[in-house]
């Protein structure tokens, strides 16, 4: 705690003078910015954003997990297959990812508060309509293509942003924090949308989902600042002199992140981390995070059970994503990830002999182990994109999460057509496991980057 008192003390701005403090001022594109935060002695202003950044990713991962605990609820009232949910589910996740790039590129353009806050917004409303749904086009309207875009907009891309632009120093760790705050955000919504949903029935946590996206937007807006220049100060831990985190023009919005694919698709690094991260997406979100409260209920567990059960993943993951961050500031990450896609794909493989209408512990063990290792895979990745892809490196990771999703979207939907035809997720979870190894395979063939060590960053 005294180095971390040291370093906010060595990087507050005691000796600076805020750039336009108290006053609004223009972008070097000529975008208007909100007054400058005041930075207060002793704290940084990043931790500042970092803290609002991990409420607003918070919420969206919790937004992310409702389908999921709502999937039988929607299949009894309105008679509609697993397989036809899942194909909702898999639109919410498949536009999570595809918006990523998009979103990231935004964020350069017209800054991170404003895409943040647009996205939170959506987020509400698409939640809202759901209320008033009787078709299954509307499920999709609704849960797939307004809240997947709303929390595509918060994704994984986000937090590169925010730790390439206010971060040097403890890069890597940061992005473990924010990253947790996916698990964080399961934790906090998926037992209290199972206890709804049982209690009130589904339409209530929807509503729920919905004022809780609208009561962040006024965070964002207050205490967020797109760049350290903003604020009158240099990103945390940065030299003297050093341009890091000074607003820089970024021309192109959205067509950047098309510009950037064009680029980085020649690299045979990409497709490696690509192909990685899409096999991550299929056995965490599409297959875990979607039909795990199903495939449990199968075997006459409660709802509720299973969905406390995936919030404990979520109590592990934030240990295991932010010791993720630590590693991955001190060691490759390219064995790093080897690691973490092994021991999945083998815990995958002894799932579906687990389950069962109680608790064994053998099951706890897997929810442990798993949790653990759920999206500690992120820090990592973020890493070898921001070495192998420099200034480009958060839109390349958007496009690398966008296969994340793609990945999710065929997992959500593939698995509950096999549940479908077979009644039971046994080969789901087979195939999953198996695709593990090829991941861990993939990321042994990365290579290191030119530029010295692969990332790290010795504190």
């Amino acid at each position: 705690m005294s180095e971390l008192k040291d370093d906010l003390d060595r990087e507050s701005p005691r000796g600076t003078t805020p750039l336009d403090a108290g006053s609004g001022g223009s972008s070097a594109s000529g975008i208007p910015t909100a007054p400058p935060a005041v930075a207060r002695p002793g704290l940084h202003p990043a931790w500042i954003v970092a803290v609002v950044g991990f409420i607003a990713l918070l919420g969206a991962a919790g937004f992310r997990s409702v389908p999921g605990v709502l999937m039988d609820p929607l299949h009894e009232e309105f008679g509609w297959s697993h397989g036809t949910i899942g194909a909702a589910v898999s639109v919410n996740v498949l536009l999570y990812g595809l918006i990523s790039p998009f979103a990231a590129a935004l964020m350069d353009r017209f800054g991170i508060r404003r895409v943040v806050a647009c996205a939170l917004v959506l987020i509400a409303a698409g939640s809202g309509l759901t209320v008033f749904m009787t078709r299954p086009w509307q499920l999709m309207a609704t849960w797939g293509l307004l809240v997947g875009v709303g929390v595509g907009s918060m994704s994984m891309p986000f937090v590169a942003t925010i730790t390439g632009r206010w971060f040097v120093k403890h890069r890597g760790l940061v992005t473990g924090v924010l990253t947790a705050a996916g698990a964080t955000g399961q934790l906090v919504f998926l037992p209290l949308i199972a206890s709804l949903a049982r209690d009130h029935g589904w339409r209530t946590p929807s509503l729920v989902v919905s004022a809780t996206a609208l009561a962040v937007v006024p965070l964002v807006l207050l205490f967020i600042r797109d760049f350290p220049s903003d604020a009158g100060v240099r990103a945390y831990g940065a030299e003297p002199g050093s341009d890091a985190g000074v607003r820089t023009a970024a021309p192109g919005g959205a067509a950047r992140a098309v510009t950037v694919l064009a680029a980085i698709v020649r690299k045979p690094v990409f497709w490696l981390l690509a192909g990685g991260f899409a096999i991550c997406g299929a056995s965490t979100n599409g297959l875990i995070g979607t039909h795990f409260v199903s495939a449990a209920h199968d075997h006459g567990m409660p709802a509720t059970t299973a969905a406390g059960l995936l919030a404990l993943v979520g109590i592990f993951d934030v240990a295991g994503t932010i010791a993720s961050g630590w590693l991955t500031d001190r060691l490759d990450s390219r064995y790093l990830l080897v690691a973490y896609y092994s021991l999945r794909g083998v815990s995958l493989l002894f799932l579906p002999v687990l389950f069962g209408p109680d608790v064994h512990p053998s099951m706890w063990a897997f929810i442990i182990f798993y949790g653990l290792d759920w999206i500690a895979t992120v820090p990592p990745t973020v890493t070898l994109c921001r070495t192998h892809f420099g200034a480009d490196g958060p839109v390349a990771f958007g496009w690398v999460f966008a296969s994340h999703q793609i990945g999710a979207a065929l997992a959500a939907f593939g698995a509950g057509v096999i549940r479908d035809i077979q009644g039971t997720y046994t080969t789901a979870w087979f195939i999953a496991g198996g695709l593990c190894g090829l991941a861990a395979l993939l990321s042994a063939g990365i290579r290191r980057a030119p530029s010295a060590v692969d990332g790290l960053v010795r504190v």
